[in-house]
């Protein structure tokens, strides 16, 4: 019998996310992107103290800052992209498109998803299903191509959307609230888009995450993820890097 994959989302410096997961009640755990060392810690140490891996999406600080002191304190290994070594902490397991990294009886895919930046990496783990995206895809968003183009963005969130629908994404920020603002002004007539926004604003009135967010929701509200081409989610990016 497949083990449940229990995911937490652990608020972290001003908006981001770093990811507690754990491969059942008392399986393997991991950590997805820690850059702040002690409410990590703080959770860790709650769930009795494991820490087996660190999984790293790309190299911004903000990403990997507390990488390498949680290695040091708990023995983890560190999984992150072969192409970024050198911009990354020390890798255990580097890895590159198309790898599988064995996670307790999870079997995690890595799809390489450049865009917001050249090395960028997701984490797919097929039993949850959940996938852990970093800076690629964000609620109602994307991503700011800071090293790619339009065109990597694009083919990344093409790769993200033949997941199932079912998918829980797990992004690298809280910038649903704002993105949800930006969609409705792309798409205002659009009443998933509405739903969404007015779930999205009840969830922070309340102090709550608005993520994980499954696949299929963001398919019916996030403008990015509903380009249909490449120059459509250029013109897109480019607004909303200005809105």
């Amino acid at each position: 019998m497949t083990r449940k994959l229990l995911i937490e989302a652990i608020p972290i410096l001003s908006d981001n996310y770093a990811w507690f997961v754990h491969d059942g009640p008392s399986g393997p755990a991991a950590m997805v992107d820690p850059a702040e060392e002690a409410p990590l810690v703080a959770a860790i140490d709650a769930a009795g103290g494991r820490l087996d891996m660190i999984f790293l999406t790309h190299h911004h600080a903000d990403h990997i800052a507390a990488a390498e002191a949680l290695r040091q304190r708990y023995g983890a290994r560190v999984v992150g992209a072969a192409v970024d070594a050198g911009r990354l902490p020390p890798l255990d397991i580097a890895v590159r498109d198309g790898d599988v990294v064995a996670f307790g009886a999870q079997q995690v895919q890595v799809i390489a998803t450049p865009g917001h930046t050249s090395g960028e990496v997701s984490y797919y783990f097929p039993t949850g299903p959940a996938l852990f995206c970093g800076d690629t895809l964000f609620s109602m968003g994307c991503g700011r191509l800071f090293e790619g183009t339009p065109a990597d963005m694009f083919a990344s969130l093409r790769r993200i959307d033949a997941l199932p629908g079912q998918t829980l994404l797990c992004c690298g920020h809280e910038y649903t609230q704002s993105n949800a603002r930006f969609a409705l002004h792309v798409d205002p007539d659009n009443p998933a888009v509405q739903a969404r926004a007015a779930e999205v604003a009840s969830l922070r009135a309340r102090g709550l995450p608005t993520l994980p967010v499954r696949l299929d929701v963001e398919r019916a509200t996030n403008p990015f993820l509903r380009a249909p081409d490449v120059a459509t989610l250029g013109r897109l990016r480019k607004e909303k890097d200005s809105f």
